[in-house]
Order: C-alpha cells, then structure tokens, then sequence
C-alpha cells in the first residue's frame, strides 16, 4: 500500500461522522449521552445527529429520545420536530443511526 494511500485511510478513520450537504460549514459537537456517542451538526435552525458505534436492536430502542436531547444540549435549543423540507427524522423510519431536527431558538 502506498504512503499516500495509507495516510488517506488514516484521515478518514479519524473523521469519525460526516455532515449530510445540507449540514457543510455546520458546527460540530460530539457528546456522548448515556454511554452512547453522538455527532450533532447544527446549522442555523437546523440539527443532524448521528450515532456513533453499532448497537444490537433491543438496544436501539432508547435512542430516538437520546438523540433528540442530543440536538438540543449541542445547540442550545429546543426541538421543534423533524427537519421539515430535509428529511423525516428519522430520516429512515426504523433507523437510529441518523436523524435531523428542525429548532426553535
């Protein structure tokens, strides 16, 4: 493997969770609440929060309001709803690994 190859892989094993397009130039905050680790991307009156790591499915049932709190500690705000013209929050219903909220500040 070459140099620049390997150097590449490394960069993108430290990125850890990327913003959807909507969410370039949003500030990031990484928390972890009740043992699970979140990335929130808040930009304007918008939130997407991914979780981090892999969790069994009797696991995922706590986390829905676990990344709503997510949204909130990370930007200062509450939570209003899904993030209407973006996607449903989950974006995939059944899907714990991602979500974006629309916020009232």
């Amino acid at each position: 493997m070459s140099r620049h190859l390997l150097l590449s892989c490394l960069l993108l094993i430290g990125c850890g969770a990327s913003p959807a397009p909507q969410f370039f130039g949003a500030i990031r905050h990484d928390l972890t609440l009740d043992g699970i680790d979140f990335t929130v991307f808040v930009k304007a009156d918008k939130a997407e929060v991914i979780r981090l790591g892999y969790l069994s499915r009797s696991e995922r049932d706590r986390v829905p309001p676990l990344m709503i709190r997510a949204a909130e500690t990370a930007s200062g705000c509450k939570v209003a709803g899904p993030a209407g013209g973006l996607h449903r929050s989950p974006s995939l219903p059944g899907d714990t690994g991602e979500a974006r909220f629309q916020l009232s500040c």
